[in-house]
């Protein structure tokens, strides 16, 4: 005989939840980063416990990154130091949550969101905090806005050679030490952006307080929210630090804001998923980078960009190995992104900063957020700087005749003029109108025609 009750009263469920035994697991292994569970009943991404639950500093939290007909494989988020065959595993059945909101402006957070700048808890005059699943989906492609209004980011250079619109997703290609971290803090200061949301993933953290305080600045941190998780810590809390960064300034465009997300660098997140990967056992594939880190790439970088109503300008800086621009996780970034931005050693090392390489550069969306007169003037300069990088061996050798090519003629002319306007100091914020008025000037005084 069964009893067949007409409807389950409120709270059934929980009750149920909370009468049902729980699974305790045994950890049995610890290889490299990864930790084998048996007997555990758990799914991807569920939080664990592991070791003494009743004593929080004997307990190691870690997340469920495999699963197989053998146990489950977690990463630390905590210290693993005094993890031993035998502990306990206690799954939370929850997912990692984050802080969202306006209250978050001023401050500094880890990547579980958690505050670090030692202002106390995350309540501010700005507005409240909610939390949310780091986890999202990317907007919907046919609800996504177009588009079609340039975004000032306050470096000359890119507001008239390389412009980004408001909602794109733009990446900084460079080698170490060119000066990716120094123009992204220009960005930071400088955009017309409502928002920012600054995520530090990877940094030596000496780095980090010379950003905010040298870099950044009062004013800059005013306006932003900063996420860091350093080079020593869990590679699964480098990873996550990118999608808190993400998630964060998806609640500002949800909420109808324009936000710009800077992320220095997607390469220390591609890192710290190869590690993860291959911990868990994956098959390394192109230069040591498993399948699974590909895949992390496209996921994080599409949540970027515009929605129904807000948008999210997204600039992420790309470490290239050895200055290779080919390499797995520099092509991968590049075919994914709206534009590339290439900045030059050569330019570096001549003491010409910010040191990007304007003919080398590219913005996907410029024909659609730049008007016809603008487009021209654009084209015009680039038309000189590129006939002189073609004739330079001639010009270093002594063996270019003047006249043999007028735009050649013109960059010599003028190199002062067009290195002035290439050139910026780290503390100076260009407007983006004057940019494009001194650029009005520097092409009529070259006399060029696009």
């Amino acid at each position: 005989m069964t009893l067949t009750l007409p409807h389950r009263p409120a709270g059934w469920d929980l009750v149920i939840g909370a009468a049902r035994p729980e699974r305790i697991g045994v950890v049995t292994a610890a290889t490299g980063l990864g930790i084998r569970i048996s007997g555990l009943d758990a799914a991807i991404g569920d939080l664990l416990l592991l070791g003494d639950a009743e004593d929080p500093g004997k307990c190691c939290r870690a997340e469920v990154a495999a699963i197989s007909d053998e146990g489950v494989t977690a990463m630390p988020l905590d210290a693993a130091v005094g993890l031993k065959v035998g502990d306990r595993a206690r799954s939370t059945r929850t997912r990692m949550r984050v802080p969202v909101g306006s209250g978050l402006l001023g401050r500094v957070v880890d990547a579980a969101g958690r505050p670090i700048d030692g202002k106390g808890p995350l309540v501010a005059p700005h507005g409240a905090v909610e939390y949310r699943p780091v986890d999202n989906d990317a907007p919907s492609p046919i609800d996504r806005a177009r588009i079609d209004t340039q975004l000032p980011l306050g470096v000359r250079v890119l507001d008239t050679l390389t412009p980004v619109g408001r909602g794109q997703r733009m990446g900084l290609f460079a080698g170490s030490g060119v000066g990716k971290s120094s123009l992204l803090s220009m960005i930071a200061r400088g955009t017309d952006a409502e928002v920012a949301v600054i995520g530090l993933i990877g940094e030596r953290g000496r780095e980090v307080r010379e950003f905010l305080e040298d870099d950044l600045g009062p004013e800059g941190l005013a306006r932003s929210v900063v996420v860091v998780a350093t080079a020593d810590q869990a590679p699964l809390l480098r990873v996550r630090a990118a999608f808190t960064a993400t998630r964060i300034a998806e609640s500002f465009r949800d909420a109808g804001r324009h936000a710009v997300l800077l992320m220095d660098s997607v390469t220390r997140v591609a890192m710290a998923q190869r590690e993860i990967g291959l911990a868990v056992g994956e098959p390394p594939a192109t230069r040591g980078y498993p399948p699974s880190v590909f895949g992390l790439l496209a996921r994080l970088l599409e949540r970027a960009g515009t929605g129904p109503i807000g948008s999210i300008t997204g600039l992420y800086t790309v470490l290239v190995d050895g200055d290779d621009h080919d390499e797995p996780i520099a092509d991968t970034a590049r075919s994914i992104l709206d534009g590339h931005v290439v900045l030059d050693r050569k330019l570096a090392i001549a003491g010409h900063f910010p040191t990007v390489d304007a003919l080398a550069s590219v913005s996907r969306v410029a024909g659609r957020i730049t008007s016809a007169e603008q487009r021209r003037m654009a084209t015009a300069l680039r038309r000189v700087m590129a006939a002189r990088r073609q004739a330079q061996d001639l010009i270093d050798v002594g063996a270019y005749s003047r006249g043999a090519n007028p735009l050649v003629d013109a960059a010599l002319d003028h190199a002062e003029a067009i290195d002035a306007f290439l050139r910026q100091d780290i503390a100076e914020t260009a407007d983006g109108d004057a940019s494009w008025v001194h650029l009005a000037a520097l092409v009529a005084a070259l006399g060029v025609d696009a």
